[in-house]
């Protein structure tokens, strides 16, 4: 069953209490939509400038492929036109970004490569389509802007040059992932933000000489 406007509504609040918990989408951060019609696109998203520990489903918003209003009293996120984009060119029900502090220091840590590669982790087989640990999965890192339509643009690009990716990170921003069905973007989150904290936490561990600083 497909599910309503108000379904996903309540869903999208859902996660945002659970990202909030887990300190993922402090203050302000993030922005969630999920897709409510393919043919016209149609988006359910988060409101502008709003804590997403405390949303309400009559808090989303509903937007056309051009980020226009058509349900709701509030403002879509200002980086709605990177949930149109992805949710084109993957084919997503539905896109999720969070501002985490690992995914923020390692978009930048990792900038020069222009992205981070994780293999050898167990959790990566909670990625859609991947069955082993030995899997490698590039995580791509976009220069951060405030123009819109050339970070769309720059999105889109990054999505056609790597179309295995389930992820991409906004340098000193944070992580964009999707999925086919909610659920499965919200479980890409939660693997993706425990992989990235993991390479953060060993890469910090190593730099020390595999001591923590007792003082």
């Amino acid at each position: 069953m497909t599910p309503t406007f108000i379904d996903l509504a309540r869903q999208l609040t859902a996660a945002g209490r659970r990202f909030d918990h887990r300190g993922w989408v402090l203050g302000t951060s993030g922005n969630f939509s999920a897709v409510v019609s393919r043919e016209p696109l149609r988006l359910a998203m988060t409101p502008s400038g709003a804590w997403k520990g405390d949303l309400a489903p009559e808090d989303i918003v509903e937007v056309d492929d051009g980020c226009q209003v058509l349900n709701g009293g509030s403002r879509p996120s200002a980086e709605a036109p990177l949930h149109v984009e992805i949710a084109r060119q993957r084919h997503a029900g539905a896109v999720l970004h969070t501002h985490s502090v690992w995914a923020t220091i390692l978009s930048d840590q990792h900038a020069g490569k222009r992205g981070l590669a994780i293999d050898g982790y167990e959790m990566l087989k909670g990625l859609e389509g991947v069955t082993t640990h030995a899997h490698e999965e590039w995580i791509p890192i976009v220069e951060n802007s405030q123009d819109m339509a050339r970070l769309a643009l720059t999105v889109r690009q990054t999505l056609s040059s790597h179309p295995d990716c389930h992820a991409f990170l906004l340098r000193r921003h944070g992580l964009y992932t999707w999925g086919r069905t909610l659920p499965e973007a919200i479980r890409h989150v939660e693997i993706l933000e425990f992989l990235l904290e993991a390479v953060g936490r060993t890469a910090d561990r190593s730099s020390n000489g595999g001591h923590q600083d007792s003082r």
